[in-house]
């Protein structure tokens, strides 16, 4: 049975973890660390996407392209792309070389750089609200299309480090992902249970034509 965390500590560990399958490697993130611009998170849920293996709602379902061409690998670097012209999100790229699949990490809990994180999101109320949601993550971090393709495990502007202590497989959730408009009951999002920064679910409801 595939283990929901690496190991054994430290970035060897993390980086076979990211070069297996998506969906361990998905249920792996949860607890682990992501710093840049001054903050770090604690990720406390994702999103795995397979790619060309039958995902219709991968980007990279219909094969390489321009925007998507990093998801093909190496694993451990970032996939980064932009939504409704206004927003960021961030996935790390797994799986072994030339087989597309990444997770896309949806939410995280500031546990450095409050500070900082504030500075950025002055209007946010909570502070379990700052990297709730994928594009509110990227927007805590600073992080935008300059970090499309960096190694995440090396000593970049964007590091992600594994967890300082891993997450239990009784502490994880598992349901439908959110907002796609193919495979959307696939059980792909996983979470920490009961962590106040998980985003809430809504399904993906199709725009009338009416």
């Amino acid at each position: 049975m595939d283990r929901p965390y690496p190991p054994a500590a430290g970035l060897a560990a993390l980086a076979d973890l990211l070069a297996g399958p998506v969906v361990p490697a998905a249920r792996g993130l949860l607890g682990c660390r992501l710093s840049a611009g001054g903050v770090t998170v604690r990720i406390t849920e994702v999103e795995a996407y397979a790619g060309t293996a039958g995902d219709p709602a991968s980007h990279a379902h219909r094969g390489r392209t321009p925007r998507n061409t990093v998801m093909f690998g190496p694993a451990g670097h970032a996939y980064v792309y932009f939504t409704y012209g206004m927003h960021w999100c961030l996935n790390v790229v797994t799986g072994p070389d030339g087989e597309a699949s990444a997770v896309l990490l949806r939410a995280g809990a500031v546990v450095d750089g409050l500070d900082a994180a504030r500075a950025r999101r002055p209007a946010v109320r909570r502070d379990v609200d700052l990297a709730r949601g994928p594009a509110r993550l990227c927007a805590t971090l600073g992080v935008d299309r300059s970090a499309y393709g960096l190694d995440l495990l090396a000593d970049g502007p964007v590091r992600l480090r594994p967890a300082d202590v891993p997450v239990p497989e009784a502490a994880v959730s598992a349901g439908p992902r959110v907002g796609v408009t193919g495979a959307h009951d696939v059980p792909w999002r996983f979470w920490i249970t009961g962590d106040p920064t998980v985003s809430t679910y809504r399904r993906h409801v199709p725009r009338s034509r009416a």
